[in-house]
Order: C-alpha cells, then sequence, then structure tokens
C-alpha cells in the first residue's frame, strides 16, 4: 500500500506538496478502505486540476523517485542526477522526496534530497510493531546503521556515489530482508503508466491471452459487459528469425548479422465480431487498441493488490469505458488490497457515488507559476449530495483555468 507521499522543488512544484492516501473521518464507502494498524487506508485517489497546473509533474515525481531506486545504481562516476528543480529557485534549492508505503505488513518511510544534482541526505526506517526502526541513515558520501544492522551495509562503502542512492546500493550489495522488502515495493509492486510504455504492455496481454484461458475469457466478458460487440479474441504469436530484406541497409555490418541471428515474435491478434473480424493492431483505433494494451496488467494488478499509478487515465478512452474500468476496480472480488491514483480530464467522474471526497485531490497554480496540491476534504463547506461536477466547473473549488477570461477581449486582438 502507498499511504504518503511529498515532494519540493521538482518542475512546477516549488514548496513541499503532500498527498495522503490515509482516509479521514468520512464514513461513506468503508469498503473502499482497508485497515492497517490504527489507519484506514484508501483504495483509489483522482487528481483534477487546469492544463498546466502540475498534476503529471506530481505523478512524473513519484516515477522520478522510482526511477532513481532501481537505477542509480548504474550511474557512472561524475554523471549528475538528471533532475528539474522548480527553475526560479535551480540546482542551489534542495529537492525532497519522501514515501510512506506498506509491504508485507512493514510499515516503511523513506526519504532523499537532492542539491547540484547529487545526493544530499537519504533515511529508510521501518515500524515494527509500530515503533520507529532505523536501518540506515546518509549524509553526503557518509552513512550509518541502526543498530540491528551495523556491519550489514560494509560492501556498499565502496560502491556508494554522490549520485547514487543507498537504497539502490544496499538492495544490490547487501543482504538485508528489511531492504529487499523495501526495494521490491518500487520493483514489483508501485507500477507507473504513461503512454510511453503502451506498446510493451501491449505485448504483455497478446501474450496472456495466448496462453492463458482463464484470464482470455475474463477479458471476452468484460467486452461484452462494456457493450463492444466483441465475440472472441484469436492471438497468434510465431517466433521468427528476420530476413535479409526485413532490415534497413543503412544499418552497420555487424548490426544487420546481429539482427538476423535473433529471434522476432511475431504476432497476429484479431478481434472476432458477429458478422467480420478486424486485425487489432492495424484496424482498430487508438481507444481499443489502448484498452487491450491495460487490461491484463491492470486484471494483474487487481488480483495481486499492486499500485498503479497512472497520468491521464481517459487518454484515448471513451468515458463510459473509463467509467467501466473504475467499477471493475471497486467491485473487485479478491483478498488484495489494490490501490489506484491517477490523474483526469473527465468531470463525469467526480461523483460521490464513485468517490469519498478524501479520494478527491486538485492542483492550482499559485501567483509564482508553482503547484498547490490539496484535497476536496480540505475545502469545507461541501455538502455529500453535492453536484460535484457543477461545483468544479463554476471554480468553487478552485482548480480550473480562465474563469474570468475576456474572450471579447482576445478575439478584438485578432
Amino acid at each position: 500500500m502507498l499511504l504518503e507521499f511529498s515532494c519540493s522543488n521538482h518542475k512546477s512544484i516549488r514548496e513541499k506538496v503532500d498527498f495522503s492516501a490515509l482516509a479521514g473521518s468520512d464514513t461513506t464507502r468503508l469498503e473502499d478502505t482497508a485497515q492497517f494498524g490504527k489507519y484506514r487506508i484508501l483504495n483509489s485517489a483522482v487528481i483534477y486540476g487546469a492544463n498546466g497546473s502540475g498534476k503529471s509533474n506530481f505523478i512524473e515525481a513519484i516515477s522520478f523517485l522510482k526511477y532513481l531506486v532501481l537505477n542509480s545504481i548504474n550511474h557512472q562516476p561524475g554523471q549528475g542526477i538528471r533532475q528539474q528543480p522548480f527553475k526560479p529557485d535551480g540546482f542551489n534549492t534542495p529537492s525532497v522526496y519522501t514515501i510512506q508505503f506498506v509491504r508485507q505488513d512493514m510499515r516503511f518511510l523513506y526519504q532523499f534530497s537532492l542539491k547540484q544534482m547529487l545526493v544530499c541526505d537519504e533515511y529508510l526506517y521501518a515500524f515494527p510493531n509500530g515503533r520507529q526502526m532505523k536501518i540506515f541513515e546518509r549524509h553526503g558520501d557518509a552513512f550509518s546503521a541502526g543498530r540491528k544492522f551495523r556491519g550489514k551495509f560494509d560492501n556498499c562503502k565502496d560502491v556508494l556515489k554522490p549520485n547514487r542512492l543507498m537504497l539502490s546500493c544496499a538492495a544490490n550489495f547487501s543482504s538485508v530482508p528489511e531492504v529487499d522488502t523495501a526495494y521490491q515495493f518500487f520493483r514489483d509492486d508501485m507500477i507507473i503508466y504513461h503512454e510511453g510504455i503502451q506498446q510493451n504492455w501491449m505485448n504483455y496481454s497478446l501474450h496472456v491471452i495466448a496462453t492463458n484461458p482463464q484470464i482470455k475469457a475474463a477479458i471476452i466478458t468484460l467486452m461484452q459487459e462494456l457493450d463492444m460487440g466483441v465475440k472472441d479474441i484469436e492471438v497468434k504469436i510465431d517466433k521468427s528469425k528476420l530476413q535479409p530484406g526485413d532490415i534497413p541497409p543503412f544499418l552497420a555490418p555487424e548490426f544487420r548479422d546481429q539482427l538476423l541471428q535473433s529471434t522476432m515474435d511475431k504476432i497476429n491478434a484479431k478481434l472476432i465480431y458477429d458478422n467480420f473480424e478486424t486485425d487489432l493492431l492495424g484496424e482498430e483505433s487508438r481507444g481499443v487498441r489502448k484498452l487491450f494494451a491495460f487490461l491484463c496488467p491492470f486484471i494483474d494488478i487487481i488480483r495481486n493488490g499492486k499500485v498503479l499509478i497512472c497520468d491521464e487515465l481517459e487518454a484515448g478512452l471513451h468515458e463510459s469505458l473509463v467509467y467501466g474500468l473504475l467499477k471493475m476496480f471497486m467491485e473487485r472480488h479478491s483478498d488484495s488490497f489494490p490501490q489506484l491514483f491517477f490523474t483526469t480530464h473527465d468531470t463525469s467522474l467526480l461523483n460521490l457515488d464513485l468517490f469519498r471526497r478524501d479520494q478527491i485531490w486538485l492542483t492550482e497554480l499559485k501567483k509564482d507559476r508553482s503547484t498547490d496540491l490539496y484535497s476536496l476534504a480540505e475545502i469545507r463547506n461541501v455538502r455529500k449530495d453535492e453536484n460535484l461536477e457543477k461545483g468544479y466547473i463554476s471554480g468553487k473549488y478552485g482548480a480550473i483555468p480562465m474563469l474570468n477570461l475576456d474572450f471579447a477581449k482576445v478575439l478584438s486582438r485578432m
């Protein structure tokens, strides 16, 4: 479970912004929460805001944290960390990233800060039985281990560099179960979806459909529930070698030879309707392709209780499909507790039948062009029977652009 995330000095985010999946005092839709110790945890949240207000930058900050944990071990000496701070402040102001999460019933708190493209500070704590336990703290190039972990990180001394995270080094050069558990949350449990990975998800989905009859049947059923008219899916995967004529002539000879030796998957996927069939990859719309790329990982996330973080979930999808996916997520039938956090412009989802007030978040640009992030639960006098879509569009909650724009004045200058 993701509990909380905060960051500062990241792209349009200047001052610290805090996101929390901890449920407030609202007693509605308790089925969308889970108990962890004395806290109730939300299973989902949606983020709204004007174009350019920082929604995507907030998601990108989480993705940036994950990327550094998994990949900073590969940074070479003298190579700076490619961060993007808030421009007026720049690299001289620390960029701080903090996350609290749960894995295997253990709560962790992890934080690092960057300055001048290098790591300043970093720490990892666990909370067995609710009590804080230091795993490590790091300041510059020096680190100290908690009492239980003394001597466990000796192998990290030579590999820890100013451009590498201690967590990345410890996961690769020590054998500490608590470190492995924390690292695996970022590697296996926190999934970031954006348009750039759609092809990888499509390949995964088609392989699953071709090899798992149960998943295939579930997807066909879902297609029918969404009234898409799909009766069957045929996926054929052939492994074959490239022929010389398939390779562009301008490639270097050694690269051509390497490609000719490799084996490629040739995938044919057809959707069967009542009276015709279509080539999924060549004839179906972008929205249908995205849906198929999304479905198998989405089902895996639900079944295995992972955390999906998605920028613009609705992009390329009809609003009814997005609503259907959300209902599928909310009405899951499993013992796991998956979480879904996403940004969207689809105001039809602003519905208290779908979300509690503490599940609805908003981004807004402040006067200095920096991002503010806040929950609808922080706004006073929002009734439980209120028309949230109407209130949002009218600007009652902020986070909506151009409310006072004089269009006549703009047109007069054209």
